[in-house]
């Protein structure tokens, strides 16, 4: 019980944080929204994630894990669809130069809006995890 609040608390978080890094992902309604997007999260973590898991297995070797970026995509879909206040939509990344290192202007299509929402998001529950064990 604690470990399923301890993950709702980390995955509303970071859900918020997604929303201030990646400017194609809109939360709508709040922070009661925040708090059961966070909890059907860590509910779909816990029971989808092993499933996809086992069923892309052979994905994931192929491609040495780069799979996993579509589960992740899988998941925060269904989520998209178990909360409506929720949107991923296309979006353009401006691109920074910095020290000669220059990224150009992306635009992604909503598929590949998906697939970086989620990467970002896996990177900030990651980092929260990390900062707990810590």
């Amino acid at each position: 019980m604690k470990s399923l609040l301890r993950h709702t608390v980390f995955n509303s978080v970071s859900l918020f944080v997604l929303t201030q890094a990646v400017s194609g992902v809109k939360i709508s309604g709040g922070w009661e929204n925040l708090m059961i997007s966070g909890f059907l999260l860590s509910v779909l973590n816990k029971v989808l994630r092993p499933v996809l898991n086992l069923f892309s297995l052979p994905l994931n070797a192929v491609t040495l894990g780069l799979f996993s970026f579509i589960a992740n995509a899988i998941i925060l879909y269904i989520l998209t669809v178990l909360v409506p206040d929720i949107s991923v939509s296309e979006f353009t990344f401006n691109g920074f130069s910095f020290a000669g290192f220059v990224v150009p202007v992306i635009h992604f299509s909503t598929l590949y809006a998906f697939i970086v929402s989620a990467a970002v998001l896996s990177l900030i529950i990651n980092f929260f995890d990390w900062l707990i064990k810590k």
